[in-house]
């Protein structure tokens, strides 16, 4: 075995371990499904034995043999008490078998959803959603199915085969030779087409990701697709990743099958040898007909288990794989989390300050998207941030609720580094509304109060007015109880960004940042919109980042980005007197006589 492959084996048997730690926690289940397995086991084991006694008596009742007919049916009380002991501890196997894999997936459940939660953004840049969908369900199934699967199965095909094969043996070795001669290639059958099986299922797992990847996308561009009439070039896009998955899953049938129609040959040879040399036996007055008839009760019994070490094989190797790829996920590092001794934010002066700060993506360690950026903003004082696309713009805007940590430098809130406070207390001081405004399939109210579950309706109404939203809700039949559809798409651009402002709103920040927040909003709102914040804007720092320079025309400072650094700063009248870039952009978007209108709002 190489190196490699010894690495690899020796990480699946932890990962194994692992689960069995996992299944542990849940002892008194655990307990009760093993012994229960045990009994049930010894109980089927008697059965064969039981049913050769009965054929016995039978043959005594028809000599007229003394006594025969009582044990006859002594023999058959105890053959249905155990039948029904069978049953009932069978039962509580499979019960309390699978409530210990639930109880396992539920944590598990659990803990990736709240993995998910505080993953950095720079981890959700590079991952697919339907990526962290196959862990969460497809990956965490394999691993709650292993108990059940796996571990109660090797306590079960050991006793059935082991305890089987030695009554077997020790009763006759030629007839129990013969009656095992079967095991052996059914179960290498059994294994070679299980990982066959498997490795065709992993396959088969990764078109079935893909297809969810097409069919999440279609239905998340589906207006895109209407509107360019991309409906045909969808559907061959779907049939040809469905018509592939479905090529697979026939060769997996035909494994199936073959591997099947292979197995009961053997068996069916095997017991036709056992029938045949027994007879013999039977004939010659070596064994009578209840043994004979107990040894082909007892292959019957032991062909399930012997097939089922394929599909122990199976479960090994898909909790391996699966929980390889589940503990990696759970396993994964926090890049953005709360330092050892981070204190709360005290916002005392609201004096935001960046200090030469530099920083790439992660995804990109080698492009410097801010260089050396320093600027201030004290309470009440509104700084507007303007350049091209990709200059750095929205990157300010992330660093500030530390989206992502800055490679140089410093951002800090009242002197405190973002770095050295809590999270929790950074991000209820410092709300972004961002350019996309998603919104939850609930109604109106619950959207504007997410931050604040428990907000009062007067506070939520005056978020909304601040928005100039209240009066468009009011005017609905349901007002604020209205529902909006998945991800907003019963509002218009414009309302899910004002949408998207009151519940910023409503955490009553000490940083508002403004990321392209009204760009899906008319002038004459937006204008309304900037009357209404003015009085809201006096108590915390308010930055505006657009691309149309009506929006920030007003603050007190605007810096012109460019390639990540400051190229310009001041207010409105001194960058048009400066004459550089910013007056460049003025000229290609204000026409003349703009600027008497906005002086005149």
């Amino acid at each position: 075995m190489s190196h490699v492959e010894a690495t690899q084996a020796g990480k699946g048997l932890s990962t194994l371990w692992r689960i069995m730690v996992l299944t542990w926690r849940h002892p008194w289940m655990v307990t009760v499904t093993i012994i229960s397995t045990i009994i049930a086991c010894g109980l089927q084991l008697w059965v064969p034995r039981l049913i050769g006694q009965a054929i016995d008596h039978s043959e005594g009742v028809l000599d007229g043999g003394a006594g025969a007919v009582d044990a006859l049916w002594t023999t058959a009380w105890v053959l249905l008490a155990v039948s029904i002991g069978r049953g009932v501890f069978t039962m509580w196997m499979n019960y309390f078998g699978e409530a210990v894999g639930h109880h396992t997936a539920y944590e598990l459940r659990l803990a990736v959803y709240e993995k998910i939660q505080r993953l950095s953004f720079s981890y959700h840049d590079k991952v697919h959603t339907g990526d962290l969908i196959t862990v969460g369900m497809l990956d965490l199934e394999g691993v709650r199915m292993f108990f059940a699967t796996g571990v109660l199965r090797v306590v079960l095909l050991s006793i059935l085969i082991g305890v089987g094969a030695y009554m077997l043996i020790s009763t006759d070795l030629v007839l129990g030779l013969l009656a095992l001669s079967f095991a052996p290639f059914v179960g290498w059958r059994s294994s070679v087409a299980q990982l066959t099986l498997r490795a065709t299922w992993l396959t088969l797992q990764e078109m079935l990701q893909n297809l969810s990847r097409v069919m999440e996308e279609n239905l998340g561009g589906i207006r895109v697709v209407r509107a360019f009439a991309g409906q045909n070039h969808e559907l061959r896009k779907y049939d040809e990743a469905s018509d592939a998955a479905l090529a697979l899953a026939h060769k997996r049938v035909d494994i199936r099958v073959a591997s099947t129609s292979l197995m009961n040959l053997s068996f069916l040879l095997s017991m036709g040898l056992v029938l045949w040399v027994g007879g013999e036996k039977v004939l010659s007055g070596e064994m009578t007909v209840g043994t004979l008839a107990s040894f082909l009760t007892f292959m019957t019994i032991l062909q399930m288990p012997v097939r089922q070490l394929g599909l122990l094989v199976n479960s090994f190797a898909r909790a391996s794989t699966c929980g390889n790829r589940l503990f990696a996920f759970l396993d994964l590092e926090i890049e953005i989390k709360d330092k050892p001794g981070a204190v709360p934010l005290k916002v005392t002066e609201g004096t935001l300050r960046f200090e030469n700060v530099d920083f790439a993506y992660p995804s990109a360690p080698t492009r410097q998207v801010l260089q050396k950026v320093s600027f201030e903003a004290r309470r009440g004082e509104t700084i507007g941030i303007v350049g091209r696309p990709g200059s750095g713009k929205s990157t300010i805007a992330h660093l500030i609720p530390r989206f992502y940590d800055v490679d140089g430098g410093k951002v800090t809130i009242d002197g405190q580094d973002v770095r050295d406070v809590t999270l929790a207390s950074l991000r209820q001081s410092v709300a972004v509304v961002q350019q996309d405004s998603f919104l939850f399939t609930t109604n109106i109210e619950n959207n504007i109060a997410y931050g604040d579950p428990w907000a009062k309706e007067q506070r939520i109404a005056r978020a909304s007015e601040f928005a100039q939203l209240h009066n468009y809700i009011i005017g609905l039949p349901t007002g604020y109880d209205t529902i909006v559809g998945e991800r907003g798409v019963s509002l218009s651009g414009g309302q899910r960004q004002r949408l998207n402002i009151a519940r910023s709103l409503m955490l009553r920040p000490s940083v508002m940042v403004f990321d392209d927040s009204t760009a899906a909003v008319d002038a004459g709102t937006e204008q309304r919109i900037r009357t209404a914040m003015k009085r809201f804007a006096k108590d915390r720092v308010t930055l505006i980042i657009s691309h149309r320079l009506s929006s920030l025309m007003h603050a007190d400072q605007i810096l012109f980005i460019e390639e990540g650094a400051i190229t310009e700063r001041g207010t409105h009248e001194e960058l048009l007197a400066l004459g550089g870039r910013y007056r460049a952009l003025y000229d290609l978007q204000v026409k003349p006589g703009d600027d008497a209108l906005e002086a005149a709002e």
